[in-house]
């Protein structure tokens, strides 16, 4: 015979909530600290380079990641 499961509470619902908004916050403040440090040049991981054309007036930049782990 099935028997229904209790209720979860307030405070539960809440905990688990936060701890999930807490993971996001973490990977939101990780991703612009990257962003930040490639932006600025401080980055070790990804290297900038622009292309001068001296026919065109537009900058390309690429971004590529290198395996120095």
């Amino acid at each position: 015979m099935a028997v229904p499961k209790k209720r979860t509470s307030k405070s539960r619902k809440r905990i688990r909530k936060n701890v999930w908004k807490g993971k996001a916050d973490q990977a939101a403040v990780k991703a612009f600290s990257l962003a930040e440090s490639i932006s600025t040049g401080r980055s070790k991981i990804f290297y900038c380079t622009t292309n001068d054309k001296p026919s065109g007036s537009s900058k390309s930049t690429s971004i590529n990641e290198s395996n120095d782990s």
